[in-house]
């Protein structure tokens, strides 16, 4: 049975009216957990899929967490929660329908503000714990338009298949992030010298004690520069539950792996971190494209950093209807790591020809979507292949598709068949 949509709601609603500071909206998912998992918080259906906009691929199905829009479900504990394309069609993707990714079923479902502190400690002269009053008191606020993409976004379409959650372009999303900028935390910490590097935790938990603690790292002038933000606020509101209330680590640029979410202790250390989810998962092959082969895999590899840049059609889809000799618009979104991106191209005939798009006016910053649109009026009904390729200021482009055995920073050049009637 489908839960009704109001059912959520009324959480939400009760909890603002009363000011309780234990973490609103989130207390009916907290009790189906406790009654039986995740699969009881939510709701799914097949037959929903038949009927839905959300097109979903054999296996898979969409569904309503807390504070959610219906979404793509890869796995229901933990969350896994894919943004379907036609969010994208607008510049700042919606909180309730961005992507969820996490490791471990053991997340957070509530959080009381009344006693919650983030802790910054380590190589430091003082240790600090701090409330969100206190972050939000005692630090300028900062605000950053950036995409946060999991860097296994776009998986499912690596050949050969790998392993690992089978995303579609939907692991993504781009949102106003608004918060304290990290060095004026370590700057009020007062970090010692010889400082190496910052690590990142969350309250997140593994289910088992032999289990890693998800903890990731950035190197100290990294989390010394202006753009890393600990941040309480997604697009003006307080950050949902399942993008990691009440505070996560915004790191522009990078992939969504450092965007360490329900962000609690931050530690500087003097030498190189060396846990497990630095030195062992989210690496990939140490060459420019960070390309391998099955039989030949890398045996050199360094952390995953830095998105490249791709771009993806966001318009015509399943949903609209393309006719033969009237004009219609092919509309997209491009990004990259912070670099810019300088122009989009895209083909109606397969890459036969190719011909530039244009980019928007509007300028959210070098780490957000850029939109682009393109006119066509396809001559003919029948199947029509529509590709896209981007490059930004460095001069990376998008191109040929590498293949590595994590399924990770895909950006080979998009295409996608249009039905023309």
């Amino acid at each position: 049975m489908r839960t009704q949509q109001n059912k959520t709601t009324n959480v939400v609603n009760e909890e603002s009216a009363n000011g309780q500071l234990s973490r609103r909206r989130f207390l009916y998912f907290a009790a189906s957990i406790a009654a039986g998992g995740l699969a009881s918080a939510c709701s799914t259906s097949e037959q929903s899929n038949k009927n839905s906009l959300i097109q979903v691929k054999p296996g898979l199905s969409v569904a309503r967490f807390p504070e959610k829009e219906e979404l793509i479900m890869l796995t229901d504990r933990p969350p896994q929660l894919e943004t379907p394309l036609f969010y994208y069609r607008q510049d700042l993707t919606p909180n309730e329908a961005f992507f969820v990714r996490w490791h471990f079923s053991g997340i957070p479902t509530t959080v009381d503000l009344r006693t919650f502190k983030l802790s910054v400690e380590g190589h430091v002269q003082k240790t600090l714990a701090l409330s969100i009053d206190d972050l939000k008191k005692q630090f300028e606020p900062v605000s950053i338009v950036a995409v946060n993409q999991c860097s296994g976004n776009s998986r499912s379409f690596f050949s050969p298949q790998v392993l690992g959650g089978q995303w579609s372009n939907g692991a993504m999303g781009n949102a106003r992030w608004t918060g304290v900028r990290l060095k004026d935390l370590l700057k009020q910490a007062g970090v010692k010298a010889q400082a190496m590097q910052v690590t990142f935790a969350g309250l997140d938990e593994p289910p088992l004690y032999s289990m890693h603690k998800f903890v990731k790292a950035l190197d100290i002038d990294h989390a010394n520069s202006d753009e890393v933000l600990v941040a309480y606020e997604m697009n003006g509101q307080p950050l949902p539950m399942l993008n990691g209330f009440p505070l996560r680590l915004v790191v522009p640029g990078w992939y969504a792996t450092y965007w360490v979410k329900s962000l609690h202790k931050i530690e500087v250390v003097p030498g190189k971190f060396d846990g497990f989810w630095m030195e062992k998962a989210y690496r990939i092959p140490k060459n420019s494209n960070a390309s391998e082969t099955p039989e030949n895999l890398a045996k050199d590899t360094v952390p995953i950093n830095r998105m490249n840049v791709r771009s993806i059609v966001v318009r015509p889809d399943a949903t609209d209807v393309v006719r033969a000799g009237k004009a219609c618009e092919i509309e997209g979104i491009a990004f990259d790591g912070g670099s810019g991106i300088k122009s989009v191209d895209v083909s109606v005939d397969g890459g036969n020809t190719w011909k530039a798009a244009k980019l928007d006016s509007t300028d959210y910053g070098k780490f957000s979507f850029v939109r682009w649109r393109c006119p066509w009026t396809p001559a003919s009904a029948g199947m029509h292949k529509i590709l896209t390729r981007a490059a930004n200021a460095d001069g990376q482009v998008q191109g040929a598709q590498y293949w590595n055995k994590s399924g990770y920073m895909r950006n080979g050049i998009e295409q996608i068949e249009v039905p023309v009637v």
